[in-house]
């Protein structure tokens, strides 16, 4: 099974530039986590699945609350939030910084985990 976390828009201090340190910009999240749902579809127990109301609010206070030079080291750090769960066969996460260059809508960066 994959849960998908779709669009989760944050603020955060990212940027190499002096006006970047100094003031918060959009950052636009999106999560796949892919598990092993039998038992969860089995028993219908919270216990047996993938708690991520719990992981998201992770995400959000260490983005909201976190200062990043570069999308890659978010990413990535992302990534490890979500694999600290032993239960997750891997994760992909991506970050969007809206208007990072001029005539685009957005950079945005791909990191992919498999639990090792």
């Amino acid at each position: 099974m994959i849960i998908n976390i779709e669009n989760l828009r944050l603020r955060t201090i990212i940027g190499i530039y002096d006006w970047e340190k100094e003031n918060k910009q959009d950052v636009i999240i999106n999560i796949s986590i892919e598990f092993d749902g039998t038992n969860a579809g089995k028993s219908d127990n919270i216990e047996d699945t993938i708690d991520y109301k719990n992981i998201t609010k992770e995400i959000i206070n260490y983005v909201e609350n976190g200062k990043f030079n570069l999308i890659e080291k978010l990413v990535t750090d992302i990534g490890e939030i979500i694999m600290k769960d032993k239960r997750v066969l891997n994760s992909t996460t991506t970050v969007d910084k809206p208007g990072a260059l001029r005539f685009t809508d957005s950079v945005s960066i791909t990191n992919i985990i498999e639990q090792k």
